[in-house]
């Protein structure tokens, strides 16, 4: 399969840095040669370092879900996914299935845990 390299730098001048630095570095594996040279060339001109990517990557590796060497992509965007948990699939978005399926979150997604939830009620109502 070709891919679209116009697509591809109007795809990149749109995406965000973090974006970038996620597909320049955990993302790195799964992509093509020229969409890659497309990412990196667009770093440089943003002033991003190779010492910026490098910190990057070394706080992603070492959360982020891998398969293959790729990072596993959240369930809810297109974030690196750092916990993976069992939930109810709905269908529809609105009706509950006796089907579970596994959820992949990343850092912004991730459900808080109960506990964490009733501490931090606790913490609201005592002010």
């Amino acid at each position: 399969m070709k891919i679209d390299l116009d697509r591809v730098r109007k795809n990149v001048t749109e995406a965000s840095t973090e974006d970038l630095l996620d597909r320049a570095t955990v993302y790195r594996n799964g992509m093509e040669a020229a969409a890659l040279e497309i990412i990196d060339g667009e770093l440089r001109r943003r002033g991003i370092t190779p010492t910026e990517i490098h910190d990057h990557w070394e706080i992603k590796r070492a959360n982020v879900l891998t398969v293959d060497q790729v990072a596993r992509r959240c369930t809810f965007c297109d974030r690196p996914a750092v916990t993976r948990r069992w939930g109810i699939h709905w269908l529809w978005g609105r009706i509950p299935t006796l089907i579970p399926r596994w959820y992949q979150y990343c850092e912004v997604h991730v459900p808080a845990a109960k506990a964490e939830t009733d501490d931090a009620k606790t913490e609201t109502e005592d002010v």
